[in-house]
């Protein structure tokens, strides 16, 4: 999917550093991105920041005091430096710039490292009462989305009309079935649990990133986005179905309550679902499908429905 990150004007980017973290940019550490610009700047003051632009949505004011509270309450992100602005017709943030870590925590306690670390996060964060709506949610984790069809219009494109490989949508079709059946309150975490945003010393919790991708919904939904996404042994491999199980135990026991038979079944339908639209886009693409194969995506949905 070709990036949509917003073109940085340095000039710009000049003012709105002095602006409103009241230094310039005196050197330009990294660069990223694919739908945000993310910007690593050494300022003239020497703090070392990440500036972050993307289009202007509510939902990013909400994630960045979201990201600030945790932050508080002394949960590992990195410190907020600004409110969501206006960076001409997108919006900026600014954040302390944490470096350093490893990807993956050692290989046998990836699975209660990563599940720790969320109970961690859900247990810290605001009650989704407290805020305005996190809406909409990112498309991966927009199961229950208003519009028509299947699958959300993701940031990128919309692969309704998409055909072929119809295993993709059944099990997604079945996986939002399941979904629509119970559920409990809804909670805040993060529903974008990759290798790639989180950091560890050792099997400690440094620092995660990608504040954008907090979003509201029924706790044992987003456990299962979580324990579908992490990785083990390799950043580039998502877990395993053997891998998701002992997330769900590991989770279970952080929390101090062992998944019922039901948040288990709809835990594994969220893993199912964020992981089928992500093939669906692959598909639709014309890239090799990698999230997700068809026999495993039966073996995932048979725990979701037994």
């Amino acid at each position: 999917m070709p990036p949509r990150a917003p073109a940085i004007n340095p000039d710009g980017l000049a003012r709105w550093c002095l602006e409103h973290l009241g230094s310039p940019p005196a050197e330009e550490m990294f660069s990223s991105g694919h739908l945000s610009a993310v910007i690593g700047l050494r300022l003239a003051d020497g703090r070392d920041v990440v500036v972050k632009v993307r289009p202007a949505s509510p939902r990013v004011a909400v994630c960045v005091e979201v990201q600030r509270r945790l932050f508080q309450a002394g949960y590992p992100c990195p410190e907020p430096l600004t409110g969501a602005t206006s960076f001409g017709r997108d919006i900026a943030t600014a954040e302390v710039y944490v470096p350093g870590g490893a990807v993956l925590p050692s290989a046998g306690r990836a699975a209660w490292a990563f599940a720790e670390a969320f109970a961690w996060l859900v247990r810290l964060a605001p009650s989704p009462a407290e805020l305005p709506p996190l809406t909409p949610a990112p498309s991966w984790a927009a199961w229950n989305h208003p519009g028509d069809g299947l699958w959300p219009r993701s940031e990128d494109a919309d692969p309704g009309e998409v055909s072929g490989a119809e295993w993709i949508d059944d099990a997604g079709r079945r996986a939002r079935d399941r979904l629509r059946i119970g559920g409990s309150g809804a909670v805040i975490g993060h529903c974008d649990w990759l290798a790639g945003n989180l950091r560890w010393n050792g099997d400690t919790l440094l620092v995660v990133h990608d504040w954008d991708s907090v979003t509201a919904d029924s706790e044992d939904i987003l456990v299962g986005f979580a324990a579908a996404l992490y990785s083990t042994v390799d950043a580039d491999k998502l877990a395993t179905v053997e891998d998701t199980r002992r997330f769900l135990v590991a989770y279970g026991r952080a929390r101090g309550r062992d998944l019922s038979a039901g948040e288990r079944q709809r835990a594994w339908a969220a893993g199912v679902w964020t992981r089928a639209f992500d093939a669906k886009f692959q598909h639709a693409a014309g890239q090799p499908v990698t999230s997700l194969s068809e026999d495993e995506a039966a073996e995932r949905l048979r725990r979701a429905e037994s």
